[in-house]
């Protein structure tokens, strides 16, 4: 690749008939979307398109020598479901014939339009594309429809080998040269994605636990709504040589290793970004009105689930008093601070260096919920209990099943987290308690919709909720009889059935100020 970074980017040229192009392509997008992992309507058909935005790259130049097109498309995909289908961004490449090593990433040959009998396949994995993009991002400014940034302290070195990032779900990235990825978002709405967002608030200030945005591709196409563009890529530093916090659980735990000091380093990591969130965004006392709709939900998402999941009927007497006591802590007047977190927190979603430093990325929040929802402020339990659970999917994914390996790690995560933050999480009990229960009912219903040999899994954590639950009504059943302290009680549950599944990559299921929104 040149020194000369723009001699990559060509002046526009005019694009193709909008119109023209998306009915070409319309039949090849039938078939090959529904079958991309990130394609959030799967089971239903597609039964039509809507074109947002189109923007020409890099203009097909024809030719036996000439080089690959490049398009950029935001394009509706229409379904049956009552309303305006998802949209997804395409990077679209336009080639004569395809090399063999491009084979995986063909789409197919339109047989009309502006690119008929030529071949349009899947641009990220292809070199010259993904060169292409990283050039993008040195020069902020517009092109069409796309809007680039970029912080301007930071150098973006030219000769940077592109090469894709495997084993992912919502997104797709590219790894530059081992010192950049660039994480591209398939399925966008309009507004500000939290996983630009937050990164560059905490950038601010100063607080290293994040990689900082260096450059940022956002769109804003006529059609946006109310005026607000989309968001579809970050670029960041590239943490080359970090341990993906998941697998390297799964490896302690492979090898008889403790993961105590990793834990406790970890909750300290997340309290600091919890901290510095805190100081640079707005907060509020969630009241007794927003407290007891935070129950209301989780009771009517544990009824929902256990209506869908058989398995669950049972414990679901039980759970509801978690939400009951987090409904009867709201009308004794108890309160908790709301602010912005990470949303999405679990193992998978944090990196450790080989010195030891932890890492959070992914802020994105639980891409299937709404962007308005993701954007919410939440007590900091909320992020504690899904890396509880996250230490409890460890644990299960080992054979044998290693109870006491998570019991440690959940208690050294909640003390280094206290360290920072000052008082332990583990002392906010009724709320901490139902946002875990909450947390465990859904991967119920997520394991049960997607990967039932995973069931047990989240079920052996309902078992131990529902006696801990037990246990807590036998203890203020005692103490409304007797006033005098009683010995705390311990409820033995039998575990769920052991699930023969080990853990992969992502165990877990599916990872200027404003005023900020409560739950």
């Amino acid at each position: 690749m040149s020194d000369a970074p723009r001699t990559l980017v060509p002046s526009p040229s005019p694009v193709p008939d909008p119109g023209e192009l998306l009915a070409s392509l319309d039949p090849l997008l039938r078939g090959w979307l529904p079958r991309q992992r990130w394609f959030a309507g799967k089971g239903r058909p597609v039964t039509g398109f809507t074109l947002v935005s189109l923007t020409e790259l890099l203009p097909w130049r024809g030719g036996r020598g000439g080089g690959p097109g490049l398009l950029h498309l935001l394009v509706r995909a229409d379904q049956d479901t009552g309303g305006p289908g998802d949209c997804y961004q395409l990077l679209l490449g336009v080639r004569g014939e395809l090399p063999p090593h491009l084979a995986p990433a063909r789409i197919g040959r339109p047989e009309a339009g502006p690119f008929a009998g030529l071949v349009v396949y899947e641009a990220l994995q292809d070199p010259r594309p993904a060169e292409l993009l990283l050039e993008r991002m040195r020069l902020p400014g517009r092109l069409g429809d796309l809007r680039f940034g970029r912080d301007a302290e930071t150098t973006i070195p030219t000769g940077l080998t592109p090469r894709p990032l495997g084993s992912e779900q919502s997104n797709s990235s590219l790894v530059y040269g081992d010192a950049f990825i660039l994480k591209l978002f398939r399925r966008v709405v309009p507004g500000a994605n939290p996983d630009l967002e937050l990164p560059l608030v905490l950038a601010r200030q100063g607080c290293a636990r994040v990689p900082a945005p260096v450059a940022w591709m956002q769109a804003e196409p006529e059609s946006g709504a109310g005026g607000e563009p989309y968001v579809l890529g970050v670029l960041q530093p590239f943490l080359e040589g970090s341990d993906d916090g998941w697998e390297l659980a799964l490896r302690r735990l492979a090898a008889g290793e403790d993961f105590t000091a990793d834990a406790r380093a970890l909750g300290r990591a997340t309290a600091e970004v919890h901290t510095a969130l805190a100081a640079a965004l707005p907060a509020a006392a969630l009241g007794p009105g927003q407290l007891a709709a935070l129950a209301e939900d989780m009771t009517r998402r544990l009824e929902e689930a256990a209506a869908a999941v058989p398995e669950l009927q049972p414990y679901v007497p039980r759970l509801r008093g978690a939400f009951a006591r987090l409904a009867a802590a709201s009308r004794e007047g108890r309160t908790w601070t709301a602010q912005r977190v990470h949303g999405d927190l679990h193992l998978g979603q944090c990196l450790r260096s080989a010195d030891g430093y932890w890492s959070l990325i992914d802020f994105e929040g639980e891409p299937a919920r709404p962007l308005a929802e993701r954007r919410l402020a939440f007590p900091p339990v909320r992020d504690v209990a899904g890396m509880l659970r996250s230490f409890d999917y460890a644990a299960r994914s080992h054979e044998p099943w290693a109870p006491e390996w998570a019991t440690a790690c959940r208690a050294a995560y909640c003390e280094g987290y206290a360290q920072i933050a000052g008082h332990d999480p583990r002392e906010d009990a009724d709320l901490l308690t139902a946002y875990e229960t909450d947390k465990a009912v859904y991967e119920v219903l997520y394991e049960a919709r997607h990967r039932p040999d995973w069931l047990p899994v989240p079920l052996a954590a309902i078992a131990r909720l529902a006696g801990d639950a037990q246990a807590r009504e036998a203890r203020d059943a005692r103490e409304a009889r007797d006033p005098e302290p009683a010995r705390p009680e311990s409820a033995h549950v039998a575990p769920a059935r052991q699930s023969s599944v080990r853990g992969g990559s992502r165990g877990e299921p599916g990872a200027g100020r404003r005023s900020t929104k409560l739950l």
